[in-house]
């Protein structure tokens, strides 16, 4: 079997496309697998360094400069041009899509050539490139139930998010090998692989008020900031690194997780059970955070902070509840496991291998 998996930007497209490429090569040993992305985002440097074939096409995400947007109007055109040559070449037998602008060309040529396609929505809102690439989709797999009446409802299937299988099957890291003392609780703040400007000087504030408190807290700021915290001195129930390979891992060690609303680290939150303090990023298109973020709120499966009011005291007063109000965790933790999603790749699989039926 062939396919060719297109996603690209950022790991909120990129890592569900691995996973599914994942469970693709347990259920077919001879598998041939080609990956187009961008020439210059960061599944460029991740899938060749996995040993996963790689072409390159040249696109931006369209802004509102007219410049700018004009010359992507050929390039989008020359990226589709070599998708179909692409696809001719390598003939594949599905073309799956994860999100991200580079999947427009490649989906598109796959449907003029008449191969089966697949397109994967990561969050509450679709995106522009899913929008448009709707009409050429055999099927359509959503992440949350609500993202259904966006989609044609004889195409669109909910399958959950491929890294909710990933998270269950994570081998655990324990709070130890960092350092910390196994026995107190563990609040682990996470804001994107790059951090987030606008809520350093919150959390900062926030590090100060849990100096010496019995439970510990790791923030891991992003490479953008780790710069900032580097010198610091810091009180033995707090640890400042800027990333951490095996998250997921760690995050079944963890008592509180304070994230953005990245659909991906969701997900991992929603399968591994863990009380969350949810900040949305303001700053994403269609504001999807805080529909994603909204999906968990409303079925009462976390907190929900907005950024706009929020301070360093209403973080904290949010964490501590969670920490010290059992049942108030308890019902969190229940609510969370009435939103899991069991078998996610499998359902995205089967999905796919039955479009030819």
């Amino acid at each position: 079997m062939k396919i060719i998996v297109t996603a690209g930007g950022t790991g909120g497209h990129i890592y569900p496309a691995l996973s599914i490429i994942n469970k693709f090569k347990e259920e077919n040993k001879n598998l041939e697998v080609l990956y187009i992305g961008t020439h210059n985002r960061m599944e460029k440097d991740i899938i060749p360094s996995l040993g996963i074939k790689y072409e390159e096409l040249e696109i931006y995400g369209f802004t509102k400069n007219i410049k700018r947007d004009i010359k992507n109007i050929f390039l989008v055109n020359k990226a589709y041009k070599k998708s179909l040559q692409i696809i001719k070449n390598f003939k594949p037998d599905y073309v799956l899509g994860f999100g991200g602008y580079v999947t427009f060309p490649v989906i598109k040529a796959a449907h003029k050539l008449g191969v089966k396609t697949f397109i994967h929505e990561q969050n509450s809102i679709p995106g522009k490139s899913n929008k448009l690439l709707a009409k050429y989709a055999d099927i359509i797999g959503v992440t949350f139930e609500d993202s259904k009446k966006y989609f044609n409802k004889d195409k669109v299937i909910f399958t959950g998010h491929p890294r909710s299988d990933e998270a269950k099957k994570a081998k655990k890291i324990t709070k130890d090998t960092l350092g910390f003392d196994k026995n107190k609780k563990l609040v682990v703040i996470v804001l994107g692989s790059l951090g987030s400007g606008s809520l350093d000087s919150v959390i900062r504030d926030y590090l100060n008020k849990v100096d010496n408190k019995e439970y510990q807290v790791l923030y891991i700021t992003g490479k953008n900031h780790y710069r900032n915290y580097e010198n610091l001195k810091l009180p033995s129930n707090i640890k400042i690194i800027p990333f951490f390979d095996d998250l997921i891992g760690l995050f079944k060690d963890t008592d509180v997780v304070i994230s953005r609303a990245g659909s991906g680290v969701l997900n991992e939150i929603i399968a591994l059970n863990i009380p969350a303090v949810i900040i949305p990023s303001p700053n994403v298109a269609n504001n999807h955070q805080y529909y994603n973020a909204l999906s968990l709120k409303e079925k009462k499966a976390c907190v929900m902070l907005n950024e706009s009011n929020i301070n360093s005291s209403i973080i904290k007063e949010n964490v501590e509840r969670i920490l010290d109000d059992d049942e108030y965790r308890k019902d969190i933790v229940n609510n969370l496991k009435q939103m899991e999603v069991v078998d996610s790749c499998n359902k995205i699989y089967n999905a796919v291998r039955g479009i030819d039926k």
